[in-house]
């Protein structure tokens, strides 16, 4: 868990000095990143966002199957949302010696709203993207994301559906 927390913050060898444990998460990370960034549903779905946010649909799009994950938790997980979110800060947080400053600051925005737990609601994924916008270095629009993810609603959480349970066996297969 804490390997694919910190993946998307390391770059090059950084963090080579980490457990294997660690490194593993990064490994997978970066595998489901793979994964994701060639699968057709996935680039369908981005193909529907970029006239609304270019270069930042990717991003957006992301955000977008964190939701819809997460407004259908119970079809994926035993767990309660709530209590898999909370577990998942505190694993976090017990080994805040292996993040880095910008893992740090994430963990730290993450857990204070609750990001895991509020991506079920349009409200929760609406705060993030607004926070996500503020910080682009370029003109993102990811501030108003609410009305093309209504629009395209059921479109995008069918391309979820159809790509998600392939992410879970491919993940299933390789590690």
């Amino acid at each position: 868990m804490v390997g694919n927390f910190i993946a998307d913050t390391l770059r090059g060898s950084q963090g080579s000095s980490l457990p294997e444990s660690i490194l593993k998460g990064v490994a997978i990370h970066r595998d489901i990143d793979t994964f994701t960034d060639g699968h057709h549903l996935v680039l369908e779905t981005r193909k529907c966002l970029y006239p609304y946010f270019g270069k930042y649909a990717a991003v957006v799009q992301d955000v977008y199957y964190d939701h819809f994950l997460a407004a259908n938790w119970k079809a994926h997980s035993e767990i309660p949302l709530f209590d898999f979110s909370n577990h998942v800060y505190q694993t976090l947080e017990r080994n805040r010696k292996y993040l880095n400053a910008k893992a740090e600051r994430t963990l730290y925005y993450m857990s204070a709203q609750n990001w895991l737990y509020h991506y079920r609601t349009t409200e929760g994924i609406n705060r993030a993207l607004t926070g996500l916008s503020r910080r682009a270095k370029f003109e993102s629009n990811m501030e108003n994301a609410i009305p093309p993810l209504k629009k395209h609603y059921e479109e995008m959480y069918a391309h979820f559906q159809g790509f998600f349970p392939e992410l879970v066996g491919f993940i299933r297969r390789e590690w």
